[in-house]
Parts: C-alpha cells; sequence; structure tokens
C-alpha cells in the first residue's frame, strides 16, 4: 500500500484498484439500476484533490501512486449536515437523569450556555478539533457546525469565528433559545438576534438557523429571524417539529430553507410540502436515540418523493455522537430505511441539505472525499452496527486516516 500522503494536492494521481463495491451515488455509473450507481470489482482515479475516473478496476488508467483496497468498499465521505460542535461541558447528569425517567425538553440548553460562556476560546476550539477528529475517524470529511450555546453578541460571534476556521459550513444559531437574561422579554431578544448579533456574526457564518418549537422561537418569530438573515446574505435552515406539530416545516419551504432539520413530527400537508420543494428533510435519529423520543418517519417522506438527510446532532444534550454510521444503522433498524437508502442519506442526501455539489459522490470533478470499509459492502454499516468499519479516510486527495 501506498504511504498517506499518495495523491496530494502536488498534482500527483493515484488509482485505487480491487475495490468490492464502489459508491458513486450518480446512477449513471452503475452496473445495476440504483441511486448508489454501484460499481463492483472497481477502481477510482484521484488527481490532486479531485476524482479524475471511476469504473471497473481491468480498465484503471496509469497514474503515479497505485492502493489495493483489498476487496473492501469505498464510499463517498460522509457529509454530516447538522451539528453543535462549539460548547463547553457535558450534561452526563441530565442524560443519566433522562434514562432514569425524565422527558426532555430545550430548557437543557441553558445548561451548556452556561458552561460555553464560562469557557475561553482556547478551550472551546479544542474541545470543537477533538470531536472533528473523532468524526474524521469514522469517515466524515464534510461537516456543518452551528452557534447557539453563548445567546451574546460576543459569545455568538467567537462561536463562529472558531468554527470558520475548520469549515465553511458555519451556521449563526443566536435563535437556539431565549436565554434565562432575557426570559421575560422575548421580544427584544428576537430583536438583538435579528439586529446588532446578526451584524457581528454574519461574517463569519454561510447560515442562519432557528428553533421553531415551542418553548423556544414561534412561527412568527422564526419568520422574523429567517428573514432578517436572508437580507443579510444568509441562507436559511430551521429545526422544525422535534418536539411537536408545529409551523416550522411550512415556514421551511416557504423560505426555501436548504433543510428542515428533525421532522419528527410532520402531517401529511408538510410531507406533500417538502416532497415538492428544494428543502431537504434532515433526519436526526441520535437524537431520538437519546431521547427515547419517536423516530422519524423515513418511509413515509420517501415515498412521497422527499429528499431525506441524514446526519448525527451532534450536541452534549440531546444527541452526543460524531458517529454517521451509528446514525445509519438506527435509520435502517427505525426509522424504515432500506440501507441503500440511507447510505445515500448520509453522503449525497447531506450534500444536498448544504446545496453542494462537489461532495457527497464520487464522479469525476468531485472533491476526493473518501472513505474504505473493512467491508465487502456498504450494507455492513447496517449489518454490523457498532462496530468500527472505516479503515481509511481520504480528505481532499490525501489519506488522513
Amino acid at each position: 500500500m501506498s504511504s498517506r500522503n499518495a495523491g496530494s494536492s502536488t498534482g500527483t494521481s493515484t488509482v485505487i484498484t480491487n475495490i468490492a463495491t464502489l459508491v458513486t451515488n450518480d446512477p449513471s455509473l452503475g452496473d445495476t439500476p440504483s441511486p448508489l450507481g454501484l460499481v463492483r470489482d472497481a477502481a477510482v482515479v484521484i488527481e490532486g484533490d479531485r476524482i479524475a475516473w471511476t469504473g471497473e478496476s481491468s480498465k484503471a488508467p496509469a497514474t503515479d501512486n497505485r492502493v489495493d483496497a483489498g476487496g473492501r468498499a469505498v464510499l463517498p465521505g460522509f457529509v454530516d449536515s447538522h451539528s453543535h460542535l462549539l460548547f463547553a461541558g457535558d450534561r452526563t447528569e441530565e442524560f443519566n437523569a433522562r434514562m432514569s425517567g425524565r422527558a426532555y425538553s430545550a430548557g437543557g440548553i441553558r445548561t451548556t450556555v452556561a458552561a460555553t460562556r464560562a469557557a475561553g476560546d482556547g478551550e472551546l476550539e479544542a474541545n470543537l478539533t477533538r470531536h472533528l477528529a473523532e468524526a474524521l475517524r469514522q469517515g466524515t470529511t464534510t461537516f456543518e457546525t452551528k452557534s447557539g450555546y453563548g445567546l451574546t453578541v460576543p459569545d455568538e460571534s467567537r462561536a463562529l469565528r472558531i468554527a470558520a476556521a475548520h469549515t465553511d459550513e458555519v451556521t449563526y444559531l443566536g435563535a437556539h433559545i431565549v436565554p434565562p437574561d432575557h426570559a421575560e422579554d422575548p421580544a427584544a431578544y428576537v430583536e438583538l438576534v435579528t439586529g446588532e448579533m446578526l451584524e457581528a456574526c454574519a461574517p463569519h457564518a454561510r447560515w442562519i438557523d432557528v428553533f421553531c418549537e415551542k418553548g423556544a422561537f414561534d412561527g412568527d418569530q422564526a419568520r422574523a429571524i429567517l428573514t432578517a438573515g436572508r437580507a443579510k446574505g444568509l441562507h436559511p435552515r430551521i429545526h422544525a417539529n422535534q418536539l411537536s406539530y408545529g409551523p416550522g416545516v411550512q415556514l421551511a419551504v416557504e423560505l426555501d430553507a436548504a433543510s428542515a432539520d428533525h421532522c419528527t413530527h410532520l402531517t401529511d400537508a408538510d410531507v406533500d410540502a417538502l416532497a415538492h420543494s428544494d428543502t431537504v428533510a434532515t433526519l436526526l435519529p441520535g437524537a431520538e436515540f437519546s431521547t427515547r423520543a419517536q423516530w422519524p418517519d423515513a418511509r413515509r417522506l420517501l415515498d412521497a418523493g422527499a429528499t431525506v438527510a441524514l446526519s448525527t446532532d451532534c450536541n452534549p444534550g440531546s444527541s452526543y455522537t460524531s458517529s454517521v454510521p451509528f446514525c445509519i444503522a438506527l435509520a435502517v433498524r427505525d426509522m424504515g430505511m432500506t440501507p441503500d437508502e440511507a447510505v445515500w442519506s448520509a453522503t449525497a442526501g447531506g450534500a444536498a441539505a448544504l446545496r453542494r455539489t462537489d461532495v457527497g459522490r464520487l464522479t469525476p470533478g468531485a472533491r476526493a472525499d473518501l472513505l474504505v470499509l473493512d467491508a465487502p459492502s456498504h450494507v455492513h454499516l447496517a449489518y454490523r452496527p457498532g462496530v468500527p468499519l472505516v479503515s481509511q479516510v481520504w480528505r481532499r486527495g490525501v489519506r488522513e486516516v
């Protein structure tokens, strides 16, 4: 096997050959009908930081370097389009109490807000990079992360500044909850989120998000927040319909949000709206697992024609996992998805939720982000839950794991 630096952005080329099953996510490239565009006995060629060629191993062109996959499966790197990694502390005691019978509510966020406000920049960045390294080892090569645990102008802006040094997919979530210091005047907090805080945060973010839920922000408040962000060049996404039925999904479609995230409690009208829009339904099974809540019905969304993404929702309160493979297994076991659908949703679906076309697929011109499983098929991600199957991770053409 060639060195981990093979295929780096020096202009050299590398072929990974002897791939048992290659997931391209391009149906036109597959040797059988499937949205995954599966190629068996395959190879993939990397030039610099991009995919240059995919196809049957016997037809692979000559390259500078050669890597033998040893009959393993190769997939696009996972695209984790929803996480909350700018925080300090943890909520072990809350989790322990909840598993002993107490229901989850949005109020637990306040515990993390207090810890995050008290933390220094170095502590926040160290925590972020630790979680990113953990996610990378499990195959995540593109990730989105949010603010939302500072809820003051300086704390929100510093969180986004720190995040922006590590990813382009940064989301301003000043509207996570109404903080305790504004509990008596939520309207004043909405004014802050759409005014001074937005001014300070917009330069560091691509997206704006809001937790539209009982106990957080109602539909009118959420519309005002997302509209203000859009006027500043931030594109909307929304925490929608997680804990109860509500206006979040309809608002997401109305504002052309890239994604409506959670989507646990949906009416037929909500499902229809998602199916006839460009808004992706991002499902976050780690949250339901960690709160013993009702599972989202992925089958209902997929059968209606909605685009579905899977993500971790990694956060210290309701979904403290960075493992996309774990979420794939949950989605197959408890949300009605097939293994093919879950893998597509964790790769191409996540890319769609970020409105990206350069990641989530292994096709010529795409970014050379891929993972090698210690298994012959992507189905093993659901078939062997909890097993550390990711044996290699390549990002921008460089092997990092």
